[in-house]
Order: structure tokens, then C-alpha cells, then sequence
């Protein structure tokens, strides 16, 4: 049994040590909001924080998170208000939205350590996130407004 606190609520589950903690989160614990994308982590959609950094659940073992805190999509915000969220929703990021919940996630780690970030702190933080429809601009646009947002009293 392997202990870890998933969306401030603690959990144990009975798997292999070397399991995927993307598994986890989805087949054991109903988590779907986090995406399987390449199983590599290359592409980003799996992302997730542990412990308040963002970490590729595809290539995470479980065992990793054992004993530490794991924030999925679900978990950002309790009633999907998170400024990242409403951002996304105005400015309307998704086409196909496979791979928003892993920009969300990439995109709320930067938030929390640069209240104003730069396009090219931007840039830099999501690198690691690809999104198959091409919204990058959108989602650089979104990053701004949730800036903002948070910025006028929004949590983040």
C-alpha cells in the first residue's frame, strides 16, 4: 500500500511501487482530467504538481509521490474558478482540448512563482507543453489575463 495526499485528500492504494502515477490518478482514483499524451513525458498532457512543482505523471512512478502532495486538474480550484481556469474560458484557449488541463497545470506552477510574467517567461515555462491545434498564442494570451485576474483579488 502506498500512501499520498491526492487534491488535499489523503489516500492509500494497492499497487506496484513502479506504477505510472498517471494510472493511478485515472484507473484507481477516477481522476481523468489528467491525459495520457505520449507516455514519454514529452508532450506535457499528463502534467500534474507534486508537491507544488509540475511533474510528467506518465513517467512518475507512484512511489515518487508516496508521502507528498499531488494537485490534479481537479484540484486546482475546489469550484473551477482558478483565474487560470476563467482565463482559458474567456479567451477560449481549447479546440480540441486534449492538452489543457497539462498547459493549466504548467501554467499555474509559473503563476505561483511570477505574478507578471513575461512572454518569454512564458515561453520558457511551457516549452515542455505541446498542443497538437496550435493555440499557443491563445494560451500565452490566457496566462496574461489569469495574471490579471489574480492580480484584481482571483486566488491562484
Amino acid at each position: 500500500m502506498i500512501s499520498l495526499t491526492v487534491n488535499k485528500r489523503s489516500v492509500m492504494v494497492d499497487v506496484e511501487p513502479s506504477t505510472p502515477l498517471l494510472w493511478v490518478l485515472r484507473e484507481h482514483l477516477g481522476l481523468t482530467g489528467t491525459k495520457y499524451g505520449c507516455g514519454v513525458a514529452q508532450c506535457g498532457a499528463c502534467t500534474v504538481h507534486l508537491d507544488g512543482r509540475p511533474v510528467r505523471s506518465c513517467s512518475t512512478p507512484v512511489s515518487r509521490a508516496a508521502g507528498k502532495e499531488v494537485i490534479t486538474i481537479e484540484g486546482l480550484s475546489p469550484n473551477r474558478n482558478h483565474p487560470l481556469q476563467r482565463a482559458w474560458i474567456e479567451i477560449e484557449v481549447p479546440q480540441c482540448g486534449y492538452c489543457q488541463s497539462g498547459q493549466i497545470m504548467s501554467a499555474a506552477s509559473l503563476l505561483s512563482k511570477k505574478a507578471q510574467p513575461t512572454d518569454g517567461d512564458i515561453d520558457e515555462a511551457m516549452r515542455g507543453n505541446i498542443c497538437r491545434c496550435g493555440t499557443y498564442a491563445h494560451i500565452r494570451t490566457a496566462i496574461h489575463r489569469a495574471a490579471q485576474l489574480k492580480a484584481q483579488g482571483g486566488r491562484a
